[in-house]
């Protein structure tokens, strides 16, 4: 009670009254909220920090882990231009290994056909070898018919076969020469 009278006593007991404090429920309320301070101090706040703590770990954790994803997704990403560069390089060599064997069975393809060229003119040449000396013997034989009948023609007498084969024999020796 000694409080309260110095401080009702004295300019600031006068500017306590003038602002209209009465000290009986000043002292009451800062008695209550004292105490409502340490309660909530002792088991709200502390509770809160804690759980506040817990999120800000929580959250340093996830940017932990964010900053992991994004070096893996980097490492992923780059390991998948990697990937990509090379088989790009081994398309690049399958196509010119393709276009080294296409040439290589072009030339083969050529070849053949440059051989088989060959064989048909050697057969062509065959055929009108062939054909050429066919055309030469009946034309010998035609002559040597035409020899034997204008011999027999002119001459007037009959031929005998031997005659025949000795005028046909003479003419082909000498549309051979």
């Amino acid at each position: 009670m000694n409080f309260i009278m110095f401080m009702s006593a004295g300019i600031v007991g006068d500017t306590a009254r003038e602002f209209g404090v009465d000290w009986p429920h000043f002292i009451a309320q800062i008695i209550s909220f004292g105490i409502v301070a340490f309660l909530l101090h002792r088991f709200a706040y502390k509770r809160v920090v804690e759980m506040l703590q817990e999120r800000r770990q929580i959250i340093a954790e996830s940017m932990s882990n964010a900053e992991k994803m994004k070096s893996a997704l980097a490492q992923a990403e780059a390991q998948r231009r990697e990937t990509l560069t090379e088989a790009n390089a081994q398309a690049v060599k399958l196509i010119e290994e393709a276009r080294a064997a296409a040439a290589r069975v072009q030339e083969q393809e050529t070849q053949k056909a440059i051989a088989a060229a060959e064989q048909i003119i050697a057969k062509a040449r065959e055929a009108s070898a062939a054909d050429h000396a066919r055309m030469l013997s009946e034309l010998k034989r035609e002559v040597g018919r035409l020899v034997v009948q204008t011999t027999a023609t002119v001459t007037g007498k009959v031929l005998t076969p031997d005659d025949h084969k000795r005028i046909a024999e003479e003419t082909a020796r000498q549309v051979a020469l």
